[in-house]
């Protein structure tokens, strides 16, 4: 099977449930926070892994001789899904002033990077690609950069509310 078949899930809702459940939240998720210094090079980095990382699973088999990898790669990838289904139902429903702290945003203030983490790791596992896992890896690494300058976006933006919930939920997990 070609490792395109993977993106077909991820894509559908990443987006499909996202508009599906609120269009207005499409826009949200498309909006990045502003961007300093370095931040603005881990944007475009980000970016560039992302792009390479839906070009080059097309071109990417699905290997299903070996159990184990097969069997750890599935569960990253359908755990991914669904961590990132429940990311986007809680995306969509945000609490009062659009600040998400509801759902599984009670446990990670990030869950949705967290999903496409083990989604697009679960991915490279698939197919047994170490550049797929190169490019996961420096995804990942960008990403935490987007993420530091969202949280100060949300503290300018929210204030001590957002204060009060980064101090109650980790970044992560």
């Amino acid at each position: 099977m070609s490792g395109f078949w993977l993106l077909v899930p991820f894509l559908s809702v990443r987006f499909g449930l996202l508009s599906l459940l609120n269009r207005e939240a499409v826009g949200r998720a498309a909006r990045f926070a502003p961007m300093r210094g370095g931040e603005k090079a881990a944007y475009w980095i980000y970016q560039l892994s992302n792009a390479a990382l839906f070009l080059y699973l097309p071109f990417l088999r699905v290997r299903t001789e070996q159990a184990l990898p097969l069997f750890v790669g599935l569960i990253c990838y359908l755990g991914g899904l669904v961590l990132c289904a429940a990311s986007i139902a809680g995306f969509a429903a945000p609490s009062g002033g659009s600040l998400c702290t509801k759902g599984i945003y009670r446990f990670s203030r990030n869950p949705m990077y967290v999903s496409y983490f083990l989604c697009f790791a679960g991915m490279a596992l698939l197919v047994r690609s170490a550049a797929l896992t190169g490019i996961v890896l420096v995804f990942q690494v960008s990403a935490h950069w987007i993420i530091l300058a969202e949280e100060r976006w949300c503290l300018e933006t929210f204030g001590a509310a957002y204060q009060r919930y980064a101090r109650r939920v980790r970044r992560y997990l």
